[in-house]
C-alpha cells in the first residue's frame, strides 16, 4: 500500500498490522476487466502502478468516461456503494500494480476509523465533480475544444492512454482525433 493512503488516514499506518491481512497487492496485465457491467462492485482498487478505465457498451459502441493512475481509488463506485449492479465495466490499459479490498473489509475499516468516511467522501466528491465537468464539457464545447482542455489540464492522458481511449473519452471518431491533432499542429506551427 502507497504512503498517499497513509497520508490522509494517518491511523491507518499506525494500526497496519492489525488490518493488513484485508488488503490484497495484485498484478494485472493490460486489458484485463476488474468489473463488467451489470455485476456487483465488491472490491475496491487503489492504484500504486499502471492506467485503468471506465467504460460502458452504448449499442456496440465504447465510451470511455474517466481514467485512473497511480496514487487513486477506483471502483464502480455507484455499485460498490449502493449494492446495484454496474452500469460500468473497469479495465486495465497498462500492466497494474494494485492493491484490493473487499466491500466488507472496507466497512469494517470505516467502522474502525471514522475518518476514513471525511476520506471516502472527499474521493466520491472529486469524481461527482469529474463527472459535472465531463458532462457540461460535452454539451457547451466542440470536439476540438474537448481535446484542448484535455491537453491543458490532463496531459498525462495523452502520453499513456491509446488513441482509441482517448477518442472514446472525447466522444468522437479516432478519425476525427487524427484531423483534430493534425489541425491543432498545423495552427501551432502556422502561428
Amino acid at each position: 500500500m502507497n504512503s498517499y493512503f497513509y497520508d490522509n488516514v494517518p491511523n491507518i499506518k499506525e494500526n497496519w498490522e492489525t488490518i493488513k491481512e484485508m488488503f490484497t497487492d495484485i498484478q494485472v496485465p493490460p486489458k484485463t476487466t476488474l468489473l463488467r457491467e451489470g455485476e456487483i462492485a465488491n472490491y475496491l482498487y487503489f492504484i500504486n502502478q499502471g492506467c485503468l478505465r471506465l467504460w460502458f457498451n452504448d449499442d456496440g459502441r465504447d465510451i470511455t468516461f474517466q481514467f485512473f493512475f497511480e496514487q487513486q481509488e477506483v471502483s464502480s463506485f455507484e455499485s460498490f456503494y449502493q449494492n446495484e449492479p454496474s452500469l460500468f465495466n473497469l479495465e486495465t490499459i497498462e500492466l497494474s500494480q494494485l492493491t484490493m479490498i473487499k466491500k466488507d473489509d472496507y466497512q469494517k475499516i470505516l467502522n474502525m476509523f471514522p475518518e476514513l468516511k471525511e476520506y471516502s467522501t472527499q474521493i466520491m466528491a472529486e469524481r461527482f465533480v469529474h463527472y459535472t465537468k465531463l458532462f457540461l464539457s460535452r454539451i457547451k464545447n466542440s470536439p476540438q475544444e474537448r481535446y484542448v482542455e484535455l491537453y491543458s489540464q490532463k496531459s498525462r492522458i495523452l502520453k499513456r492512454v491509446p488513441n482509441h481511449y482517448i477518442a472514446s473519452y472525447l466522444g468522437i471518431t479516432p478519425v476525427s482525433l487524427s484531423r483534430i491533432r493534425k489541425r491543432i499542429s498545423s495552427d501551432i506551427n502556422n502561428g
